[in-house]
């Protein structure tokens, strides 16, 4: 059985009918159709098995994989979806920025900037030493945004599929 994780980050960030708050069994079937979104933009798709067991490890106290949400109105309009992992540069934690969706009819509202903004004071309040994230090169519309948040890399990434 999990364990929800919405109690082990009481920062729940409200301005009017906005709020970002962690993800918990209630959000599953809005979460779920916002994955499939994302996988979409990505131009991918997951077995059913595979996004319920993101699913789980995102409410799993046990496993270092969260999850937060971007609500407009009580309606779920944006996730990101962090994993804190110990690295071999610092003593602390990093918290790596895996997934990030905004709904398309809420884009530009600022749903992305407050989850990433959200997600760095969840970074900071676990004791990480980073926040960091890859998107594709063709991605431009988030890339102007991440350009205001964070600071480009030059670092290039390798991936071999096992």
């Amino acid at each position: 059985m999990t364990e929800d994780k919405s109690m082990q980050n009481n920062n729940v960030v409200q301005n009017y009918a906005t709020q970002i708050a962690p993800l918990t069994d209630a959000n599953y079937d809005s979460w779920l159709s916002l994955w499939q979104d994302y996988l979409t933009f990505y131009d991918t798709n997951l077995p059913l098995d595979t996004s319920k067991a993101t699913w789980q490890k995102l409410l799993d106290s046990g496993t270092p994989v969260y999850g937060f949400g971007a609500f407009k109105d009580k309606v779920l309009v944006g996730i990101v979806h962090v994993v804190l992992h110990p690295n071999t540069w610092n003593e602390t934690d990093c918290c790596y920025l895996e997934d990030l969706y905004i709904d398309e009819s809420v884009r530009g509202q600022g749903f992305g900037r407050a989850l990433i903004e959200y997600v760095y004071d969840f970074a900071n309040q676990q004791n990480c030493n980073r926040v960091y994230w890859t998107t594709q090169d063709s991605n431009q519309t988030a890339r102007v945004l991440y350009d205001k948040l964070a600071s480009l890399t030059d670092m290039v990434q390798y991936r071999k599929n096992l």
